[in-house]
C-alpha cells in the first residue's frame, strides 16, 4: 500500500475509535446532571445512587475519550502536514479555542464534581456537573466546525504568496451553515446513544430484580430502575425525531454542497429527474452501471433533496465525474461508492434497536408494570451497541463520501481553497506510518478492553446500597477516602 492509503487508514482507525466514546460522553453528562437535578428537587435517596452509579461509568468513559483524542490530533503534524501547512491557520482557530475554552472548562468543573461531594453545597456541587455538561457539549461544537471547514471552507481565503490558505473571519467559521446543521444532527445522536445506554442498563437491572422475586428488589426495581428506564426511554424517542429532522436538513444542504457525495450514497451513476430511493442493491457499486437497484421507493429522493415530491433533477456521479475533470483537472473525483451507498443505510438501519427497545421498553412499563421477561433483559442489553454502531456508520459516510478531498471545494467560495488527500499527506514512508499504526491498534486494542471490563464490572456491581437508619460504622482513613471519592 502507498502512504496515502496507509495515512487513511490510520486516520480512520483512530478516529472511528475514538468516535465510539464521543456520543455517550455529549449524551450523557446531561443525564447524569437531570438526575443529581432530580435528587436535589426530591430528595429521594434512589436519585442520588442513579447519579454516582452513571456518574462513575461516565467518567470511565470520558477517560477513555480524552486519551484517544489527543492522539487522533497529534496525527495532524505526524502524517498530514502538508495538509496542516495549508489550512493550520484556519483549521486550528476551532480546535484551539475548544483547548482553551471548552476542554479546561469541562476537566476543571468535572474535579470539581468528583471532590466536591463533601465539600460544596449541594446546589454549587449540582452546578459543577450542569457546567461540565455544558463543558462537552461546547467541545462538540467547536470540533465540528473544524470538521465542517473540511466539508465546506468558509471564513478564509487563498494566499498566492505563500500557498496557504489564510483565515479571514473567525466568526463564519465558527457560524459555518455546515456547522449549524451539523452539530444539532451530532448531539441527537449522542442523546440517542445516552438514552439507549441508561434505559438498556436500568431495564437490565429491572429484570435481573424483579426475576428474583424478593419484595426488597421488586421495590427497588420499581421505585429506582424503573423511573431511569422510562429517563431513557423519554431521551430515546426524542432523539429519535431530531435525528430525522436534523438528518433531513443536513442531507438538503449537502446536495447542494456535495452533490457527488450524495450521488455517491445512492450510486445514482446517471442524472435523472425524480429517482427513485434506493432500499437494496447488488453489484460491485464501483463499477457504478453494473449496481442493480432490487428494492426502490418513489418521492422519497426528491424529498430528501428539495422538500418536493416530483420536479427534481439529480446529478449523476458520471456526469459529476465530467465536470469536476473540466472544473479541476484530469483526476477520479468519485469516492468509494460501495462504503459511502452502505455506509448510509447502516447509519439508518442501526437505529432500529433504540427503536426497538423503546416501543417494547414502554408497553412493558406501562400503568406503573414492572417487567421480569427475561427476554427484555438481554434486548435492554444488546441494544446498547446498536447506536454507537450507528453514529460510526454515521461519520464513515461523511468522511469517506468526502473523498479524494481532504478539504472539498466550496461551490460558491473561493475555489483555490481545496485539497485532495494525496496532496495534504506527509512526505514520509509507507513504513512509517504502517508501523505507528501497528503500534496504534495494538495499543487500542488493549484499552478497548480495559474500558469494556470497567464498564462491565461496574454495570454488574450497581450502585451503592441504599440508606438505612443504621448507626453510621466508623471509617478508616482508607474507607474516608473511598467515601469521598465514591469508588472512582
Amino acid at each position: 500500500m502507498s502512504v496515502v492509503d496507509v495515512a487513511r487508514w490510520q486516520f480512520g482507525i483512530t478516529t472511528v475509535y475514538h468516535f465510539i466514546f464521543v456520543p455517550l460522553t455529549i449524551g450523557l453528562a446531561p443525564l447524569v446532571a437531570g438526575m443529581q437535578t432530580a435528587w436535589v428537587i426530591t430528595g429521594k435517596d434512589h436519585w442520588l445512587r442513579l447519579t454516582k452509579f452513571f456518574g462513575k461509568l461516565f467518567l470511565i468513559n470520558f477517560a477513555l475519550g480524552v486519551a484517544t483524542g489527543i492522539v487522533q490530533e497529534f496525527q495532524f503534524g505526524m502524517t498530514w502536514s502538508e495538509y496542516s501547512r495549508f489550512v493550520g491557520d484556519v483549521f486550528g482557530a476551532p480546535l484551539a479555542m475548544e483547548a482553551l475554552v471548552a476542554f479546561f472548562m469541562e476537566s476543571t468543573f468535572l474535579g470539581l464534581w468528583i471532590f466536591g461531594w463533601t465539600r460544596l453545597p449541594k446546589k454549587v456541587h449540582l452546578a459543577t456537573i450542569w457546567l461540565v455538561a455544558i463543558g462537552v457539549n461546547a467541545s462538540a461544537y467547536f470540533i465540528v466546525a473544524a470538521n465542517s471547514f473540511m466539508q465546506h471552507p468558509v471564513g478564509a481565503e487563498y494566499n498566492p504568496v505563500t500557498g496557504r490558505a489564510e483565515l479571514t473571519s473567525i466568526w463564519k467559521v465558527i457560524t459555518n451553515p455546515t456547522t449549524l446543521a451539523a452539530f444539532p444532527h451530532v448531539v441527537a445522536g449522542a442523546f440517542l446513544t445516552s438514552g439507549t445506554f441508561v434505559a438498556g442498563v436500568a431495564g437490565w437491572w429491572m429484570v435481573r430484580k424483579a426475576r428474583k422475586g424478593e419484595a426488597a428488589g421488586l421495590e427497588e426495581a420499581r421505585t429506582m430502575w424503573r423511573p431511569s428506564a422510562r429517563m431513557g426511554l423519554w431521551v430515546i424517542v426524542i432523539a429519535c425525531l431530531a435525528m430525522f429532522i436534523t438528518g433531513d436538513f443536513q442531507g438538503k444542504l449537502m446536495f447542494k454542497q456535495q452533490p457527488m457525495k450524495m450521488a455517491s450514497a445512492e450510486s445514482l451513476c446517471h442524472t435523472e429527474t425524480d429517482p427513485d430511493f434506493s432500499v437494496l442493491t447488488v453489484g460491485t457499486h464501483n463499477n457504478c452501471d453494473s449496481v442493480n437497484h432490487l428494492i426502490k421507493v418513489p418521492y422519497v429522493l426528491p424529498f430528501l433533496a428539495e422538500s418536493k415530491f416530483d420536479g427534481v433533477t439529480l446529478q449523476g456521479v458520471k456526469d459529476l465525474q465530467l465536470s469536476y475533470n473540466e472544473k479541476y483537472g484530469v483526476g477520479d473525483y468519485r469516492p468509494n461508492l460501495f462504503v459511502t451507498y452502505w455506509s448510509f443505510r447502516a447509519m439508518i438501519t442501526w437505529m432500529a434497536g433504540s427503536i426497538l427497545l423503546a416501543l417494547a421498553g414502554f408497553w412493558l412499563t406501562r400503568r406503573g408494570r414492572v417487567p421480569d421477561q427475561k427476554w427484555f433483559g438481554w434486548l435492554s442489553l444488546l441494544a446498547i451497541a446498536t447506536p454507537f454502531l450507528g453514529n460510526s456508520s454515521g461519520w464513515v459516510f461523511t468522511e469517506m463520501g468526502r473523498q479524494p478531498w481532504v478539504v472539498a471545494p466550496n461551490p460558491t467560495g473561493d475555489q483555490h481553497i481545496r485539497m485532495t488527500v494525496q496532496q495534504g499527506v506527509s512526505g514520509v514512508s509507507a513504513g512509517t506510518v504502517l508501523t505507528s499504526l501497528i503500534v496504534f491498534t495494538l495499543l487500542y486494542g488493549a484499552l478497548a478492553v480495559a474500558w469494556f471490563y470497567l464498564m462491565r464490572r461496574y454495570v454488574i456491581e450497581g450502585p451503592e446500597p441504599a440508606k438505612t437508619d443504621s448507626p453510621t460504622p466508623k471509617m478508616t482513613g482508607d474507607d474516608a477516602v473511598d467515601k469521598l471519592s465514591f469508588a472512582y
